[in-house]
């Protein structure tokens, strides 16, 4: 089961609020895609939150596009900043991510974001979105979302 980011953010509007607040911190991110042969390749990335999708914009041919396009499954962690200390913890999205080839969509994508072109546009289909932090200095704690399912908080000390 998947569900883009206009039902996680319904499901779930505080959890979705942090994890888009932790994206918007930095432009950076790193995507894990799977190569030919199945072992994951990480890469920078940047990220959008824009009507009710999260999109995955990259340039043309480059190797993490042609991973999605042959597999879609991936995992996106936002940027931790520097140390540890970043406020909202640490955030991970995993998903599908599938190829816009819609040239209205993609027109209203480049109207808003003003991307380099020509690139490739993917909206996410999301799986599981995942927040730890510590708490009191003590707990690690899991914030776990799938589709379907609330979200599921996991503590160890």
């Amino acid at each position: 089961m998947t569900e883009n980011w206009a039902a996680f953010t319904t499901a779930e509007p505080d959890l979705a609020a942090l994890v888009e607040e932790r994206f918007g911190a930095f432009t950076h991110h790193v995507l894990a895609t799977l190569r030919r042969d199945g072992s994951p390749r990480t890469t920078g990335l940047e990220v959008r939150f824009l009507h009710g999708e999260l999109w995955l914009g990259m340039m043309p041919d480059s190797l993490k596009a042609l991973d999605l396009r042959r597999d879609p499954r991936f995992a996106l962690q936002a940027n931790p900043g520097e140390g540890t200390g970043m406020g909202g913890g640490d955030v991970r999205i995993s998903g599908r991510a599938i190829e816009v080839e819609d040239p209205a969509v993609k027109a209203g994508y480049v109207k808003e974001v003003e991307p380099p072109q020509p690139f490739h546009l993917f909206r996410t289909e999301l799986t599981e979105v995942v927040r730890t932090y510590v708490e009191d200095d003590t707990y690690l704690v899991a914030q776990v979302w799938k589709p379907g399912e609330p979200v599921r908080t996991l503590k160890r000390a």
